[in-house]
């Protein structure tokens, strides 16, 4: 064989495996949509409205989570079709295996697992800045030393944001105690956030300014699709309940509902904050690390800012419950194949859970979110996930010619095939290209860094890889 051709090699899928993971099949379709909802509404519905009214699209950036909404929606059905005809761990880098090979696939990993590394920082940052402002409301305070990252403005010399630090630590401690009981705590604090979101709409919409829609587009279209870009963040959610294909119970019919249901429920509630947002405070007033507070305390409604801090909190701590999850089951993927160390894939036989992929990722995010600023990881989350989108979206093409799959009886079908795929990869592509030179500078070195990591040992270790130097030393 080739050696382009080796590169290629792909993952062979075989329906009577798909129980054998190792995995606990313990989710069903209501908790899938809470994990969704409890990813996507948390960070981003607290944070990002405020950053892309200031930064890119003004008043108009309850549309540019419309227009991400819709984006996603469109790869969201892609990831249901693949999830339900591949009800394996390992979301959009299992399925690039399966249609296009393994350095695809490798390379989309690698994506993904910076996606999901800095989701888990960036978020833990956030989260760090409405717990000091709870903190604050008792009269307490931390050393700024010890809740600010080097190099983050006001903050001189090496900074460590321990509050974030240890939030992780702990979140990573939850999960390695079983998904069963990891998915309850998810589904009562969703709830919970859920609550407060309504709660901060019903207080602030008495307070909305229609001059602070004017000017609405301040930037015009193109600030507009820029914040579309950034919305992107706040909506990667679905994409980690895919990663919990293999531990769902009926995934053939759960999956679908879990990802659909959870991107309707979160969208509306993205919409309907922005749309308050922005009009209870001018938008250049909004590029603040906690916006939805600092809104309630310009209304002088301080008594629901401190409730709004909590959910926040909740709220956060949900998606890093998710992200995290997904992060783990995305190693143990990857590790399975053999293209990482076999630690990553080493399974609790008490929990089944793989509980040193779980620490190990978590100590690294941990590390990232104590020392690295926000503004210089949020959106490397972005390019990421706007990659696997894409590639996901165009495998459904593939998918529908793969003749072993074709033979596996998918509970759900892309609609209006193939134009709804080509539309998705296109649409993503497009909002790729309006991030900004250093996000893709950054993301050009993650690829580096994984492409090396892959030829000096992936390579050599793949089990595929491995199965076919053993058939070729026998013919």
């Amino acid at each position: 064989m080739k050696a382009s051709q080796r590169l290629l090699v792909k993952k062979s899928v075989n329906p009577a495996n798909f129980n054998k993971g190792g995995l606990e099949k313990t989710l069903s379709a209501f908790s899938l949509t809470m994990m969704g909802v409890g990813a996507i509404v948390g960070s981003g519905i607290f944070i990002t409205p405020g950053i892309i009214a200031a930064k890119y699209a003004g008043p108009a950036a309850m549309l540019s989570f419309v227009i991400a909404a819709v984006v996603c929606s469109l790869a969201a059905l892609c990831y249901a079709e693949f999830s339900s005809t591949i009800p394996l761990a390992g979301s959009a880098y299992t399925y690039v295996y399966t249609v296009f090979g393994e350095f695809l696939a490798w390379i989309l990993g690698w994506s993904l697992i910076s996606e999901y590394l800095f989701a888990v920082s960036s978020v833990a940052v956030s989260w760090s800045s409405y717990f000091q402002n709870l903190m604050s409301g008792f009269g307490l305070k931390l050393p700024t030393f010890l809740t600010a990252a080097a190099g983050t403005a006001g903050v001189s010399g090496a900074g460590f944001n321990l509050i974030a630090f240890v939030v992780v630590l702990a979140v990573s401690l939850l999960l390695v105690g079983g998904l069963q009981e990891s998915t309850r705590v998810n589904s009562i604090m969703v709830i919970v956030k859920i609550l407060v979101i309504v709660l901060f709409i019903g207080v602030a919409i008495f307070f909305v300014k229609p001059a602070n829609y004017h000017p609405f587009m301040p930037h015009g279209v193109s600030g507009l699709v820029k914040g579309a870009s950034l919305a992107f963040y706040a909506y990667i959610g679905f994409d980690a309940v895919s990663t919990a294909s293999e531990e769902v119970k009926n995934p053939k019919r759960n999956m679908p509902i879990g990802i659909v249901c959870s991107l309707v429920v979160a969208s509306i509630l993205y919409v309907a904050m922005a749309a308050v947002l922005v009009g209870v405070v001018h938008y250049s007033k909004l590029n603040v690390g906690d916006p939805v507070a600092y809104a309630l305390a310009v209304i002088h409604q301080n008594w629901a800012a401190g409730i709004v801090s909590l959910g926040a909190v909740v709220g956060m701590t949900t998606v890093l419950i998710v992200m995290l999850y997904g992060g783990t089951r995305l190693l143990f993927a990857i590790s399975r194949d053999g293209l990482l160390p076999k630690v990553f894939r080493t399974v609790s036989p008490h929990t089944k859970v793989p509980v040193k992929s779980t620490w190990i990722f978590g100590i690294i995010a941990s590390v990232f979110a104590a020392v690295i600023p926000l503004d210089k990881i949020a959106e490397l989350v972005n390019i990421g996930t706007l990659f696997a989108f894409a590639m996901v979206s165009i495998g459904v093409v593939f998918l529908r010619r793969h003749e072993t799959l074709q033979q596996i009886n998918s509970s759900f079908k892309v609609p209006f095939y193939p134009v709804l795929p080509v539309v998705s990869f296109l649409a993503c592509v497009y909002l790729m290209l309006n991030l900004q030179a250093f996000t893709w500078h950054m993301f050009g070195i993650w690829l580096v860094i994984g492409i090396v990591i892959y030829f000096a040992y992936s390579y050599r270790h793949s089990r595929i890889r491995a199965g076919l130097r053993a058939k070729e030393s026998k013919s």
